[in-house]
């Protein structure tokens, strides 16, 4: 994650540099702006594991990052005012961990479509950062258990807030820099019920990418 933020930054102000001397394109109403990015998705802290009559059995539920390659598309609805939406699909190992244990019980896949309303205050500017909220939709599929365990895990709604900035290049070109904070909890079942954790997966989505306009 660290990687990643570090270098959308230093891309970003590179390309801000670069942008200088160059033409862009104004922000307007009507605009659509198709970013390709590279996203890591990284869940929050470990949520603990009890048994079915809700005694802590000393594990934790451990969700391990993943990087993937995401499509998003923002419309302008007015100059300043956008509406963003992204597609991208990761896979996670769930491990259970405590002291001697270190066991995977599965490999997930969670499509996590995420839409927000945009506010950019400057449109006209060559380095244009932006603001959003929304919600997102957590569906988790083809997930394969492992070690002799068995994984339910509940899809459901949590929101998002974002932050990031357009670095416009030459004509309609732009690099792009997001990050993403989705809050999304879910009930994950282990063993019918035998064993059980309250997951605030809470992901951060940071990208870097770059975008053209239409």
């Amino acid at each position: 994650m660290k990687t990643v933020i570090l270098s959308a930054i230093a891309a970003t102000a590179l390309a801000g540099g670069v942008a200088q001397a160059q033409d862009f394109s104004p922000n307007a109403k009507g605009d659509l702006i198709v970013h390709v990015r590279a996203t890591q998705v990284a869940p929050a802290d470990d949520a603990a594991i009890l048994t079915a009559a809700g005694v802590n059995s000393g594990l934790k539920a451990h969700v391990k990052n993943d990087v993937m390659p995401t499509l998003g598309f923002t419309y302008f609805l007015t100059d300043k005012v956008a509406v963003e939406a992204i597609l991208g699909t990761t896979q996670h190992d769930i491990r259970a961990q405590g002291p001697g244990t270190d066991a995977l019980v599965r490999k997930q896949w969670v499509l996590p479509p995420v839409v927000t309303l945009q506010y950019h205050p400057l449109p006209a500017a060559k380095v244009s950062p932006y603001v959003g909220a929304g919600i997102n939709y957590m569906l988790f599929y083809s997930g394969k258990n492992k070690n002799g365990f068995k994984v339910a895990v509940d899809d459901g709604f949590g929101y998002a807030l974002q932050a990031g900035v357009n670095v416009k290049l030459k004509g309609d070109w732009m690099l792009n820099a997001d990050i993403k904070k989705v809050y999304f909890s879910t009930d994950a079942k282990i063993n019918d019920g035998a064993l059980k954790a309250k997951v605030d997966l809470d992901p951060l989505v940071s990208s870097i990418g770059f975008s053209r306009k239409f």
